[in-house]
Protein backbone atom coordinates (compact mmCIF):
# COMPACT_ATOMS: atom_id res chain seq x y z
CA UNK A 1 0.00 0.00 0.00
CA UNK A 2 1.44 3.44 -0.89
CA UNK A 3 2.56 5.33 2.20
CA UNK A 4 0.11 8.19 1.64
CA UNK A 5 -2.82 5.77 1.45
CA UNK A 6 -1.60 3.94 4.54
CA UNK A 7 -1.45 7.19 6.49
CA UNK A 8 -4.93 8.15 5.28
CA UNK A 9 -6.32 4.77 6.35
CA UNK A 10 -4.60 5.04 9.74
CA UNK A 11 -5.92 8.54 10.30
CA UNK A 12 -9.47 7.53 9.40
CA UNK A 13 -9.32 4.60 11.83
CA UNK A 14 -8.18 6.97 14.57
CA UNK A 15 -11.00 9.38 13.81
CA UNK A 16 -13.68 6.73 14.21
CA UNK A 17 -12.32 5.48 17.53
CA UNK A 18 -15.27 7.19 19.23
CA UNK A 19 -18.24 8.24 17.13
CA UNK A 20 -20.56 11.02 18.32
CA UNK A 21 -24.01 10.42 16.83
CA UNK A 22 -25.42 13.47 15.08
CA UNK A 23 -29.20 13.18 14.90
CA UNK A 24 -29.77 16.92 14.95
CA UNK A 25 -30.36 17.36 18.69
CA UNK A 26 -27.03 17.28 20.45
CA UNK A 27 -24.47 19.74 21.77
CA UNK A 28 -21.90 18.06 19.56
CA UNK A 29 -19.02 20.51 19.58
CA UNK A 30 -18.76 20.81 23.36
CA UNK A 31 -18.80 17.01 23.74
CA UNK A 32 -16.12 16.67 21.09
CA UNK A 33 -14.04 19.39 22.74
CA UNK A 34 -14.35 17.65 26.10
CA UNK A 35 -12.94 14.41 24.72
CA UNK A 36 -10.19 16.30 22.89
CA UNK A 37 -9.10 17.90 26.17
CA UNK A 38 -8.66 14.41 27.61
CA UNK A 39 -6.68 13.23 24.59
CA UNK A 40 -9.36 11.28 22.72
CA UNK A 41 -10.19 11.74 19.06
CA UNK A 42 -13.86 11.62 18.13
CA UNK A 43 -15.82 11.70 14.91
CA UNK A 44 -19.23 13.35 14.55
CA UNK A 45 -21.40 11.32 12.19
CA UNK A 46 -24.95 10.87 10.95
CA UNK A 47 -24.06 7.78 8.89
CA UNK A 48 -24.96 4.28 10.16
CA UNK A 49 -22.02 2.70 8.34
CA UNK A 50 -19.58 4.82 10.34
CA UNK A 51 -21.29 3.91 13.60
CA UNK A 52 -20.90 0.29 12.54
CA UNK A 53 -17.10 0.75 12.56
CA UNK A 54 -16.88 2.72 15.79
CA UNK A 55 -15.06 1.34 18.80
CA UNK A 56 -17.07 3.61 21.09
CA UNK A 57 -20.33 5.53 20.66
CA UNK A 58 -21.59 8.74 22.24
CA UNK A 59 -25.31 9.48 22.05
CA UNK A 60 -25.72 13.12 23.13
CA UNK A 61 -29.00 15.01 23.18
CA UNK A 62 -30.79 18.21 24.06
CA UNK A 63 -34.52 18.59 23.42
CA UNK A 64 -37.68 16.51 23.21
CA UNK A 65 -37.71 12.71 23.45
CA UNK A 66 -40.30 12.15 20.70
CA UNK A 67 -38.52 14.25 18.11
CA UNK A 68 -35.24 12.57 18.97
CA UNK A 69 -36.80 9.16 18.36
CA UNK A 70 -38.08 10.29 14.95
CA UNK A 71 -34.70 11.73 14.00
CA UNK A 72 -32.87 8.55 14.97
CA UNK A 73 -35.27 6.44 12.92
CA UNK A 74 -35.12 8.66 9.85
CA UNK A 75 -31.52 7.79 9.01
CA UNK A 76 -31.36 4.39 10.63
CA UNK A 77 -29.12 5.70 13.38
CA UNK A 78 -31.08 4.12 16.23
CA UNK A 79 -30.78 0.64 14.79
CA UNK A 80 -27.09 1.16 14.09
CA UNK A 81 -26.48 2.19 17.70
CA UNK A 82 -28.50 -0.76 19.05
CA UNK A 83 -26.67 -3.25 16.86
CA UNK A 84 -23.22 -1.99 17.80
CA UNK A 85 -24.07 -1.80 21.51
CA UNK A 86 -25.37 -5.37 21.30
CA UNK A 87 -21.97 -6.39 19.96
CA UNK A 88 -20.41 -5.06 23.14
CA UNK A 89 -19.10 -1.70 21.91
CA UNK A 90 -19.04 0.86 24.77
CA UNK A 91 -21.95 3.31 24.51
CA UNK A 92 -22.49 6.49 26.52
CA UNK A 93 -25.78 8.41 26.44
CA UNK A 94 -25.63 11.99 27.70
CA UNK A 95 -28.69 13.87 29.06
CA UNK A 96 -31.45 13.13 26.52
CA UNK A 97 -29.10 10.43 25.24
CA UNK A 98 -29.50 8.62 28.57
CA UNK A 99 -33.28 8.83 28.35
CA UNK A 100 -33.24 7.41 24.82
CA UNK A 101 -31.60 4.25 26.16
CA UNK A 102 -34.85 3.39 27.97
CA UNK A 103 -38.07 2.03 26.51
CA UNK A 104 -40.49 4.95 26.72
CA UNK A 105 -40.98 8.48 28.02
CA UNK A 106 -43.93 10.41 29.41
CA UNK A 107 -42.76 13.21 27.14
CA UNK A 108 -43.52 11.27 23.95
CA UNK A 109 -46.73 10.05 22.32
CA UNK A 110 -47.07 6.42 21.29
CA UNK A 111 -47.20 7.48 17.64
CA UNK A 112 -43.64 8.72 17.82
CA UNK A 113 -42.50 5.45 19.31
CA UNK A 114 -40.35 4.42 22.19
CA UNK A 115 -36.67 4.64 22.96
CA UNK A 116 -33.93 2.20 22.08
CA UNK A 117 -34.89 -0.22 24.86
CA UNK A 118 -31.28 -0.97 25.77
CA UNK A 119 -32.10 -0.39 29.44
CA UNK A 120 -35.59 -1.58 30.47
CA UNK A 121 -37.52 1.22 32.11
CA UNK A 122 -39.34 4.52 31.59
CA UNK A 123 -38.61 8.23 31.59
CA UNK A 124 -40.75 10.13 34.10
CA UNK A 125 -41.59 13.83 34.47
CA UNK A 126 -40.67 15.58 37.72
CA UNK A 127 -43.72 16.20 39.91
CA UNK A 128 -44.45 18.29 42.98
CA UNK A 129 -43.31 21.67 44.18
CA UNK A 130 -40.04 21.71 42.25
CA UNK A 131 -38.43 24.17 39.91
CA UNK A 132 -38.60 22.57 36.47
CA UNK A 133 -36.34 22.09 34.67
CA UNK A 134 -33.87 20.87 37.23
CA UNK A 135 -31.06 23.19 36.20
CA UNK A 136 -27.66 23.77 37.75
CA UNK A 137 -25.17 21.90 39.88
CA UNK A 138 -26.09 18.93 42.05
CA UNK A 139 -24.07 16.39 44.00
CA UNK A 140 -23.92 12.69 43.24
CA UNK A 141 -24.80 9.85 45.56
CA UNK A 142 -22.83 6.89 44.28
CA UNK A 143 -24.64 3.61 44.91
CA UNK A 144 -22.41 1.21 42.98
CA UNK A 145 -18.75 1.32 41.99
CA UNK A 146 -17.98 1.12 38.30
CA UNK A 147 -15.07 1.93 35.96
CA UNK A 148 -17.05 4.86 34.53
CA UNK A 149 -17.01 6.46 37.99
CA UNK A 150 -13.34 5.86 38.75
CA UNK A 151 -12.01 8.90 40.61
CA UNK A 152 -15.52 10.26 41.33
CA UNK A 153 -16.59 10.58 44.97
CA UNK A 154 -19.86 10.98 46.83
CA UNK A 155 -20.72 14.66 46.89
CA UNK A 156 -18.93 15.58 43.67
CA UNK A 157 -20.94 18.13 41.69
CA UNK A 158 -22.16 17.89 38.09
CA UNK A 159 -24.22 20.16 35.87
CA UNK A 160 -27.85 19.28 35.01
CA UNK A 161 -30.58 20.62 32.72
CA UNK A 162 -33.63 18.31 32.53
CA UNK A 163 -37.37 18.09 33.20
CA UNK A 164 -37.61 14.29 33.03
CA UNK A 165 -35.61 11.54 34.69
CA UNK A 166 -34.83 7.89 34.02
CA UNK A 167 -36.46 5.15 36.06
CA UNK A 168 -34.91 1.77 35.20
CA UNK A 169 -37.01 -1.31 36.01
CA UNK A 170 -34.06 -2.92 37.75
CA UNK A 171 -32.58 -0.77 40.50
CA UNK A 172 -29.33 -2.67 40.13
CA UNK A 173 -28.80 -0.77 36.86
CA UNK A 174 -28.41 2.48 38.81
CA UNK A 175 -24.83 3.56 39.55
CA UNK A 176 -25.51 7.03 41.00
CA UNK A 177 -28.38 9.27 42.04
CA UNK A 178 -29.09 12.87 42.98
CA UNK A 179 -31.69 14.25 45.34
CA UNK A 180 -34.23 16.51 43.64
CA UNK A 181 -37.51 16.20 45.47
CA UNK A 182 -36.50 12.57 45.89
CA UNK A 183 -33.56 10.42 44.87
CA UNK A 184 -33.52 9.97 41.11
CA UNK A 185 -31.19 7.91 38.93
CA UNK A 186 -28.64 9.94 37.00
CA UNK A 187 -26.04 7.32 36.07
CA UNK A 188 -27.22 3.96 34.76
CA UNK A 189 -25.58 0.93 33.22
CA UNK A 190 -26.92 -1.73 30.91
CA UNK A 191 -24.99 -4.74 29.71
CA UNK A 192 -22.39 -5.23 28.59
CA UNK A 193 -21.04 -1.65 28.36
CA UNK A 194 -24.09 0.55 27.94
CA UNK A 195 -23.95 3.72 30.04
CA UNK A 196 -26.08 6.80 30.48
CA UNK A 197 -25.51 9.99 32.46
CA UNK A 198 -28.23 12.59 33.00
CA UNK A 199 -25.79 15.41 33.67
CA UNK A 200 -23.57 17.09 31.07
CA UNK A 201 -20.01 15.88 31.69
CA UNK A 202 -18.71 18.27 29.03
CA UNK A 203 -20.03 21.17 31.14
CA UNK A 204 -19.11 19.76 34.55
CA UNK A 205 -15.52 20.95 34.96
CA UNK A 206 -12.79 18.52 36.05
CA UNK A 207 -15.11 15.80 37.33
CA UNK A 208 -17.11 15.77 34.12
CA UNK A 209 -13.98 15.51 32.03
CA UNK A 210 -12.90 12.62 34.25
CA UNK A 211 -16.09 10.78 33.27
CA UNK A 212 -15.23 11.29 29.59
CA UNK A 213 -11.68 10.06 30.19
CA UNK A 214 -12.97 6.97 32.01
CA UNK A 215 -15.24 6.20 29.06
CA UNK A 216 -12.29 6.66 26.72
CA UNK A 217 -10.34 4.09 28.73
CA UNK A 218 -13.21 1.62 28.40
CA UNK A 219 -13.12 2.12 24.64
CA UNK A 220 -9.37 1.57 24.55
CA UNK A 221 -9.74 -1.70 26.45
CA UNK A 222 -12.55 -3.04 24.28
CA UNK A 223 -11.15 -5.82 22.09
Amino acid sequence: MPSCLYLLKTNLEALILISIVDYGMGNLQSVQNGFARMGYKTFVTDRPEEIARAKGIILPGVGAFGQAVLNLKEKGLGEAVKKRAGEGVPLLGICLGLQLLLESSQESSEEKGGGLGLVPGKVIKFQGNLKIPHMGWNSLKIVKEDPLLKGIKNGDYFYFVHSYYARPEDGRKVLAMVEYGKDVAVVVRGEPLIYGVQFHPEKSSEKGLKILANFGELVEKWK
